[in-house]
């Protein structure tokens, strides 16, 4: 009789808080009264969805950059993409997702409503062409393009750079002094979010105009030979020569990943980095 007793004592607190699968919580609680209790249905919590990182791409309308694009918004990112003309002559589907923006890297104040909103930036700014025209366009303008970053408060910043090639620095002199001046700067703005992709030669399908050059002809048997060769790329003069081609398709892959990734580790990446990251390579 007195475990009776003790078990409808115990039962008469007995209070149960659960969530039922519409998201409402429902508190059943006793009343006292043998067989009887209230059922009350408390308030309905709506959680919203966490936010999209927001992405922006300096030069997203290019070879490389469009292939960025597409990548990060099949990870779904909010992409945005600026550039002096905008939005590139494709009819994509791809394209209508992306927010593009015209801008000049000399003049910053064309640059800031782009980077509202944005926690990372790719920048795959760059140019051939006389050597003063070449540290202008590869370095100074990525230059200008990380500290409005910065000064934004973005989080991590990626710079598609590019690989030595011996001989060829001297040949292009300003390309490789701007991308250098440019490396320098972002590891002194993001020093613990700012990435530095080294790619050699970067193949895939380029389409130029109305035409589309499959580069992959002469770039993936390159890359399948030359991946292996990476004691040949320490001879002098002609080692890096033997860099080996990268697809574009995973150079896209790790600058994504790269920055949207927290941990993944800033500095830079070479050649065999980007293979390695982009699942090219075991």
């Amino acid at each position: 009789m007195s475990r009776l007793i003790q078990a409808r004592s115990s039962l008469s607190k007995f209070s149960t808080l659960a969530m039922s699968r519409s998201g409402r919580f429902l508190s059943t609680e006793s009343t006292g009264i043998s067989g009887g209790s209230i059922v009350e249905e408390a308030e309905t919590v709506n959680v919203p969805p966490p936010p999209s990182e927001k992405l922006l791409i300096f030069g997203g309308n290019g070879f490389v950059g469009s292939h960025i694009c597409k990548e990060a918004l099949e990870h779904g990112l909010s992409v945005a993409s600026m550039s002096r003309s905008g939005r590139p002559s494709v009819n994509e589907a791809w394209a209508d997702r992306v927010s593009w923006h015209k801008g000049d890297l000399f003049s910053p104040e064309t640059i800031k409503d782009a980077l509202d909103g944005v926690s990372s930036v790719i920048s795959c700014v760059g140019g051939f062409g006389s050597n003063a025209q070449m540290y202008k366009t590869n370095g100074a303008a990525n230059m200008n393009a990380i500290r409005a970053a910065a000064e934004k408060g973005v989080k991590r910043f990626v710079y598609i750079s590019a690989a030595d090639f011996g001989m060829v620095n001297y040949i292009l002199q300003g390309y490789y002094e701007g991308k250098r001046a440019a490396e320098t700067e972002l590891l002194t703005k993001f020093p613990y979010g700012g990435v530095i992709l080294r790619p050699g030669f970067i193949y895939g399908t380029r389409r130029v105009g109305s035409m589309k050059l499959p580069l992959g002809v002469i770039g993936s048997p390159l890359e399948m030979v030359l991946q292996h060769a990476k004691p040949l790329t320490q001879i002098p003069l002609v080692g890096p020569l033997l860099t080996p081609p990268v697809n574009v398709t995973a150079v896209a892959k790790v600058a994504v990943r790269a920055a949207t990734d927290p941990v993944f580790p800033p500095g830079i990446v070479d050649v065999h980095g980007i293979l390695r990251y982009g699942g090219q390579k075991k």
